[in-house]
This record gives C-alpha cells, sequence and structure tokens, in this order.
C-alpha cells in the first residue's frame, strides 16, 4: 500500500480519474450462471430443479429485456450501478446508521509507541490530528500518489469523501454532502469540530495558509477541555444521530423551525474537516485483546460521536484512539490508507512532536 509522498513520480491524485473505463455489464448468461453456483449449497435437487428452470424462462424472456435497459443505462453512466447501490445500501436505509451501517474500530498506535497512559489524551491528540490534517493536505494539494493494481491506476474519487463531508437525515432519503475541493478547485473548509461531554467547539485549523502545529493544537483542545471541567454536560444534541433516520430528520427540522441558527450550527458540523470526539472512557483492556476499544468506537457515548460525519476521531481518556465513520461516502480501505499513512508517521517520530 503505497500512500508515500512521491518526489520522483509526477503523478497526481486524482490524474487518471478521466481516463478510468466504466464499469462494464457483465453478460446475463455469467450472472444468471454465478447465482445457480451460489444457491446450489442451499438447495434440495428438487428446490435445485425448479429454480433452475425458473432461471433459464427469466433468461430466456423479460430476463433479456431488462439486461438490454441495463446496457442503454452503461451507455450513459461512468458507473450504472454506483447510484442504485448508494440508494438501497445507504440513503435510503431507515435503521439507525451509528450502530448498524457504520464502521469504527481501534487505533492501532498503542503497539509500539502510545501504550495507555493516564494524562496523555489531550497531547496525543495534538500529534495525531496534525498528521491527519498532513493527508488531508496532500490530497488537497493532489500530492497524495495514487492508487494501484500493479500498474493499473485505481478510482481515487472515495478520497474526496475522506474529509469535509457528512451525511445529512431526510424523512424518506439522506443526502450525502461534500464541502471538500482541491486547492486547483478553490477554497476548502479547514476547520475541525471537537464534541466534549456534550458540548459542541470549533476552531480552524489553519492559519495563514499553514497548519497549525501540535502545540497550538494541544492549546485549542486544552482550552474545550478547561471549558467543560466542572460544568454540567452539554444538551448532547449529537446523540440525535444515532437515531432512527426518519425521526432523525424530523429533529433536524425541528431545531432549525425553533430557531435558524442552528441551521448554520449544522452546516458548521456538515463542513467541518472531521470530528474530534473526546471521550472520557478507558476502554484499552490487553495487547492481545481489542475487543473493549472496539466495541467503544462502535457502541460508546453517542452525546459526543456526531454519527453521520465521514470520519470522526475518538481519543479515550487512557491516550488510546478509535474512530467511527459513516459507510454511506467511502469504503473502509480509504480509512485504511490513512491510517496506515498515520501509524508510519507515528512510528517515524516515536509519537512524539519533533
Amino acid at each position: 500500500m503505497d500512500n508515500n509522498l512521491s518526489k520522483s513520480r509526477p503523478e497526481r491524485t486524482f490524474q487518471y480519474q478521466s481516463s478510468l473505463p466504466s464499469l462494464p455489464v457483465p453478460l446475463l448468461e455469467t450472472s444468471l450462471s454465478k447465482y445457480l453456483d451460489a444457491v446450489h449449497p442451499f438447495a434440495s435437487e428438487e428446490e435445485f430443479k425448479a429454480t433452475a428452470d425458473i432461471v433459464s424462462k427469466f433468461q430466456a424472456g423479460v430476463g433479456k429485456e431488462l439486461h438490454q435497459k441495463l446496457l442503454q443505462r452503461a451507455r450513459t453512466k461512468r458507473n450504472w450501478l454506483e447510484e442504485w447501490w448508494l440508494d438501497t445500501a445507504y440513503l435510503e436505509v431507515r435503521i439507525p446508521s451509528q450502530l448498524k451501517v457504520n464502521f469504527a474500530g481501534p487505533g492501532p498506535y498503542l503497539e509500539h509507541c502510545w501504550p495507555p497512559e493516564e494524562g496523555t489524551q489531550l497531547q496525543r491528540t495534538s500529534i495525531t490530528t496534525w498528521h491527519t490534517l498532513q493527508y488531508w493536505n496532500l490530497i488537497r494539494t493532489e500530492r497524495l500518489h495514487p492508487q494501484k493494481a500493479g500498474k493499473i491506476p485505481l478510482d481515487m474519487d472515495q478520497f474526496r469523501m475522506l474529509f469535509c463531508t457528512c451525511k445529512v437525515p431526510g424523512v424518506k432519503k439522506d443526502t450525502i454532502r461534500n464541502y471538500f475541493k482541491t486547492e486547483s478547485e478553490g477554497p476548502c473548509p479547514s476547520h475541525l469540530v471537537v464534541i466534549c461531554r456534550g458540548r459542541i467547539f470549533t476552531f480552524d485549523a489553519v492559519c495563514d495558509g499553514q497548519i497549525l502545529t501540535p502545540p497550538e493544537l494541544l492549546r485549542q483542545l486544552s482550552y474545550v477541555k478547561e471549558c467543560c471541567e466542572g460544568e454540567p454536560e452539554g444538551d448532547g444534541v449529537a446523540a440525535l444521530t444515532s437515531e432512527e433516520r426518519t425521526r432523525w430528520a424530523q429533529a433536524r427540522e425541528y431545531l432549525i423551525n425553533i430557531d435558524p441558527h442552528n441551521n448554520t450550527i449544522l452546516e458548521i458540523i456538515q463542513s467541518s474537516l472531521f470530528v474530534i470526539s473526546l471521550d472520557e472512557t478507558k476502554p484499552y483492556s490487553t495487547p492481545e485483546n481489542f475487543t473493549n476499544l472496539t466495541q467503544e468506537a462502535l457502541t460508546g457515548n453517542p452525546t459526543i460521536r456526531w454519527g453521520d460525519k465521514s470520519y470522526n476521531s475518538l481519543a479515550f481518556a487512557d491516550g488510546t484512539f478509535g474512530s467511527t465513520c459513516d459507510h454511506a461516502p467511502y469504503d473502509a480501505m480509504v480509512l485504511v490508507s490513512m491510517c496506515w499513512y498515520l501509524d508510519q508517521q507515528i512510528k517515524v517520530t516515536s509519537g512524539r512532536w519533533k
């Protein structure tokens, strides 16, 4: 997996996008044959024969007509499947996303640099946030090397959805809002959102064109923590993102109707680079067991997780990390690529700011 900033190679992150081939439509016979192969182990001989007869009639009848319509659709779209898959698998689904659709997991950094340690949460968060911002900048300036299978370039479009992206609930169907732009395309949001004890904060991660250093990020995070200490828990509005989708959409509209400024606040959260959750939990168990950490990332305190964000970094009280991510904008390998980059950078610096 090659995510290194390449000095010798001129290739830019998205340079192959327009030259990638369209998604091919498989032959009807091939699809039906694969279907029968999949069914066979689960059917009796009598059931399989009946199924094969139905498939044969479908292939000779309505299947031909449907296949021609599919070919016609493929002539006008580079990816004839993507829109259908996105709607059916993610946007029209009404079950709670955060628990049943999102993907989540532990940060691996504790294996070599950051074993659990009290009092390290904010310092480590400032460092991992800084490296994450460097990765965002690699994509924004198109210096992240395009991923390839051998010498064949792969589609990098989903990397545009890692930052500045959020799913917004609808009564019948959700939508994805992506605010990311490359440097050549124009201005891109550069603010972060931090959630702590049910309260939501924001600050810009870039000043005068420069990404804030870890000490500067630490100062911001420390201020957030100080604001929350000794105070009652906030309203925990983020918990609404763990609701059933239609109910969350209705609640969101209610928030906007009672005060139009709430729409501005929601827009700030949606367009942010990503969300940092300062979690007071201490989930780590043993070096051989990531179960507690993974479970906490998947099912932890909903008042400090914005479940619709494309990337929500979780910083736990014992200095360990995790993440939860809405699945609609991209597949997990995009996050794996970034986590690999973060892990390498943290390892090189022994987890310290140099």
